[in-house]
C-alpha cells in the first residue's frame, strides 16, 4: 500500500470514529428531547432539525466539496495564494444571503405551517442555517488539507454542544421547547472553536500566488494552468453542479415518503412513516459513509494532480469492494431476520416484507457505490457530467413514484429506489471509465 493510500485509510478511519460518535450523541439529543417535551413540541423540534439540515446540505456542501478538491489539487501542484479561499467565501456568502432573502420572504408559511407559529423557532432556523455557512467552509478547508482529526473534532463538538442544551432541559436547569431548539443554532457556532488556530496558522504560512509555478505547470501539462487559475466563474460552475447533485440526493432520500403521504389521503401520514423507516436502511449507512466521502475526494484529487493513476484506481476499487461486502452483509441480515429486527426497532402495526427490505439493502449498496464514483468524477473535474446523471435519475425516480400505479405504495418506493440507484451507478461508472 502506498503512503497516500495509507493516509486515506487513516483519514477515513479517524472520521468514521468521529462521525460514529457524533451519531450516537445526536441520538442522545433527540432521546432527551423526546422525554422532556410534549409530543407536539418534540414534533416541531424534529421539523426544525429536518428543515435546517436539508437546507444546509443542499446549499453549503457544494462549497465544502469545492474547497476540499481545490485545496488538495493546489497543494499537490505546489501552487500558493489565497484566491481560491476568496472565491469559495464569496460563493458561500452569496448562498447564505440568498437563503436569508427567501426565508424572510416566506416567513409566514415557515413560521405558521412548519414551526407551529413559533417566532423563536423561526429565529433559530435563520441563525442556524447562516451559522452553518461558516461551519461547512471550515470543513472543506480542513478536508482539503487532510486535517481529519480536526474535522472529526469539529463535528463532534457540534453534536456535543447541541446535546448539552437537551441535557440542561432534562435535568431542569432550563425548560421548554425553545431551550432545546437553541442547541441547533448554538452547535455550529461553538464547533468553530476547534479550528481558528489551524486556519490562522495555514493562512499566515501562505504567500502571494507563485506565478513561476503556474507557468511551469502550464508548460509541463496543458491542462494544469486551467486547474490552478481559480476564478469565480470556475468555482461557481463546480458549486452549481454539486448543488444539483445535493438536490438530487435529497430527492432520492425524501421524495418517496412525501409522495406516499400525498397519494394516500388519510392514511398517508402513517404510510409515509412506514416508508421512511424502510429507507433508513439506506439513510443510516450514509451517515457513516460521510467519512469516506470527506476523505476520498481530497485523496483522489491529490493522486490525479500528481499523475498517480494506479493508486487512484486502487483506492476507488477498494472502496467499492468494501461497500459491496457491507451491502451484501446487510442484505443477508434483512433476509434472515429483517422483519423481526424492524419490528423490534420501530414497533408499530406495519408488516415489514422480507423481500422489500432486501431490495432496499441492495439499493443502498448501489447508491453508496454511485456516491464513491461521484467523488472520483469530482476529482477528475467532471462535476457537470456527474450532475447530469444525478438529475436524470432523480427525475426518473420521481416520475416512477408519481405515474406508476402500485397497490402497495411502500413496495413501489422500494423498487423505485433500487432501480434509480442501479441506473445512477451504471451512468456514473460509464463516466468514470471514460474519465
Amino acid at each position: 500500500m502506498s503512503t497516500s493510500e495509507g493516509t486515506y485509510g487513516r483519514g477515513a478511519a479517524v472520521l468514521s470514529v468521529g462521525i460514529g460518535v457524533t451519531g450516537l450523541v445526536t441520538f442522545g439529543y433527540f432521546a432527551l428531547a423526546s422525554h422532556s417535551l410534549t409530543e407536539a413540541q418534540y414534533g416541531h423540534i424534529t421539523l426544525l432539525w429536518s428543515a435546517v439540515f436539508i437546507t444546509v446540505s443542499v446549499l453549503y456542501r457544494p462549497v465544502e466539496q469545492l474547497l476540499s478538491r481545490t485545496i488538495a489539487d493546489r497543494d499537490a501542484r505546489g501552487v500558493t495564494g489565497r484566491e481560491h479561499l476568496r472565491v469559495a467565501a464569496t460563493i458561500q456568502l452569496a448562498l447564505a444571503v440568498l437563503f436569508a432573502i427567501v426565508a424572510l420572504a416566506l416567513r409566514e408559511p415557515i413560521e405558521d405551517e412548519l414551526l407551529g407559529g413559533s417566532s423563536a423557532l423561526y429565529a433559530i432556523l435563520i441563525v442556524a442555517v447562516l451559522a452553518y455557512a461558516a461551519s461547512y467552509f471550515a470543513r472543506g478547508f480542513l478536508a482539503g488539507h487532510h486535517r481529519f482529526g480536526l474535522y472529526g473534532g469539529l463535528v463532534l463538538m457540534e453534536a456535543s454542544s447541541r446535546f448539552m442544551f437537551a441535557l440542561a432541559v432534562a435535568v431542569s436547569i432550563a425548560e421548554g421547547q425553545t431551550a432545546v431548539a437553541l442547541g441547533i443554532a448554538a452547535a455550529p457556532i461553538v464547533s468553530l472553536a476547534v479550528v481558528p488556530w489551524a486556519l490562522g496558522r495555514r493562512l499566515r504560512a501562505q504567500g502571494p500566488v507563485d506565478t513561476d509555478a503556474l507557468d511551469a505547470a502550464a508548460r509541463d501539462e496543458p491542462s494544469a494552468k486551467g486547474d490552478t487559475q481559480f476564478t469565480l466563474a470556475r468555482g461557481s460552475g463546480f458549486a452549481v453542479a454539486v448543488l444539483l447533485i445535493m438536490l438530487s440526493e435529497q430527492t432520492f432520500l425524501n421524495a418517496g415518503p412525501l409522495l406516499v403521504k400525498a397519494n394516500e389521503g388519510a392514511r398517508g401520514a402513517a404510510l409515509a412513516g412506514f416508508a421512511f423507516n424502510v429507507l433508513l436502511i439506506a439513510r443510516a449507512p450514509l451517515q457513516l459513509f460521510q467519512a469516506v466521502q470527506t476523505s476520498i475526494l481530497p485523496h483522489l484529487t491529490r493522486l490525479r494532480a500528481s499523475g498517480e493513476t494506479d493508486p487512484f484506481r486502487r483506492s476507488v476499487n477498494l472502496t467499492l469492494v468494501a461497500i459491496a461486502a457491507f451491502a451484501g452483509g446487510v442484505a443477508l441480515v434483512m433476509l434472515a431476520i429483517g422483519p423481526w429486527l424492524m419490528d423490534l426497532v420501530f414497533g408499530g402495526n406495519f408488516d415489514y416484507e422480507r423481500g422489500g427490505l432486501v431490495l432496499v439493502s441492495i439499493g443502498m449498496g448501489l447508491y453508496l457505490a454511485a456516491a464513491t464514483l461521484n467523488q472520483a468524477l469530482l476529482a477528475h473535474g467532471r462535476a457537470p457530467h456527474a450532475a447530469a446523471a444525478w438529475v436524470v435519475c432523480a427525475i426518473a425516480f420521481a416520475l416512477f413514484l408519481l405515474l406508476a400505479d402500485f397497490d402497495d405504495r411502500v413496495l413501489q418506493v422500494e423498487i423505485a429506489f433500487l432501480g434509480a440507484a442501479a441506473c445512477l451507478c451504471a451512468l456514473l461508472h460509464s463516466l468514470y471509465r471514460r474519465a
